[in-house]
């Protein structure tokens, strides 16, 4: 590994509700900078499907950015949300997160037990309208648990109760699902290629599934989950008894609260890893063959990172290029030991184990990002140079 000056590729996800990746980017290289001014430094923010998915995929020179009104997670919410026309205006580029991210919904009302996810589906009709031909639609950072039925409804499609009467949008009303009613399904989804980037690998149910892993993270408490739970179960059981459709068990079928499902159900779409997207399509690769050291970083290192967030995609590809990573996270879950050595980061840090702990940190988070990857890099310059001068 050369460090002085060396060729250092700074390629973070967002720190999700703090910096976005090119915000964290930024820091990052302001970082590398105090700590070896003589190398070359290459800005590179990523994103696994989740925030900055466009931002990632569509730089200003390369398509046109569209806002659309449409319905946000909540139900009597409405948001302006960004997506984009790539390819001559032949692909549309979606964010889940725009229109049904967790931002959007303050932490005191957020429930995925009621929050919806009709907004994308109004994303699609409206790409749709535009006559696109392909759809890449990023689907991390969700707020939702409603295994897609709110963008189903938005493109036609009726959730039935035992008295033929609408659904509530939400995932707990699931639980009532009777019957399935595709027939107004836009047709013009037949014609279209759909490849949805997944930021997790997770079935719809069960112990690693969408409900009992994720609901948590956005709002829902012990006795939500199992109503979740048991409301996907039967969504699955409709889906397969009355249209066919397995989805259940599909690796991603669970992303943003499933509706990586009803995206398969509905879209006839393709789950992809979302980091593998973003990489192939902008050139990750080829940036990796001249560079010494990629530094990552996101917002919070966990259990959930080898299972197709973007550190996991950028250490396998960075592995099999041979070229190691360093990494700067807002927190670490567990020991440090059990993401570094071997198959995993050179160096850690946490933004939240600095003075002032996790307050301070998001006080001030690009300067703190800043500082705590020039102290890293430091210390990695100076291991080299013991081990330099002990070979």
């Amino acid at each position: 590994m050369r460090l002085d000056p060396g060729r250092i590729l700074v390629a973070p996800d967002s720190f999700k509700g703090t910096l976005t990746a090119s915000e964290a980017a930024m820091a990052m290289g302001k970082g590398v900078r105090r700590a070896l001014p003589g190398a070359s430094v290459r800005l590179f923010p990523v994103s696994d499907g989740g925030e900055g998915f466009i931002d990632a995929l569509v730089p200003p020179a390369r398509g046109t950015q569209e806002w659309t009104e449409v319905r946000g997670p909540l139900p009597s919410q409405r948001v302006r949300a960004r997506w984009a026309l790539v390819a001559k205006g032949t692909t549309a580029v979606i964010e889940m997160a725009a229109a049904s991210g967790l931002a959007l919904v303050p932490p005191d009302r957020r429930d995925p037990c009621v929050t919806t996810t009709f907004g994308v589906g109004e994303l699609i009709r409206h790409a749709l309208d535009r006559g696109v031909g392909s759809m890449l639609i990023g689907i991390g950072g969700s707020a939702t648990n409603d295994g897609g039925t709110g963008m189903a409804s938005a493109l036609g499609v009726k959730f039935l109760d035992s008295s033929g009467g609408l659904l509530a949008q939400g995932g707990s009303a699931l639980a009532g699902l009777r019957r399935i009613d595709a027939g107004g399904l836009d047709a013009r989804l037949a014609r279209t290629v759909v490849t949805v980037a997944c930021d997790v690998t997770s079935p719809l149910t069960g112990p690693g599934g969408a409900s009992r892993v994720f609901a948590p993270q956005k709002g829902a408490g012990p006795a939500d989950v199992e109503i979740l739970e048991r409301a996907m179960i039967r969504y699955t059981d409709v889906l397969s008894e009355q249209l066919g459709i397995d989805v259940g068990s599909i690796p991603g079928s669970g992303a943003a609260g499933g509706l990586g499902a009803g995206l398969v159900a509905f879209c006839g779409a393709a789950l992809e890893s979302g980091i593998d997207v973003v990489l192939d399509a902008t050139g990750f690769d080829a940036a990796l063959s001249s560079c010494d050291l990629v530094l990552t970083g996101e917002g919070r290192v966990d259990s959930q990172t080898r299972h197709g967030k973007a550190l996991a995609g950028i250490l396998r590809r960075a592995a099999g290029a041979r070229v190691p990573v360093a990494c700067v996270a807002g927190s670490v879950q567990g020991p440090h030991a059990e993401y570094t050595g071997e198959k995993g980061f050179i160096a850690l840090e946490s933004l939240a184990d600095g003075p002032g702990g996790p307050d301070a940190a998001m006080a001030n988070a690009a300067r703190t990002l800043e500082e705590r990857t020039r102290s890293m890099l430091l210390t990695l310059t100076a291991r080299k140079a013991a081990e330099g001068s002990h070979g």
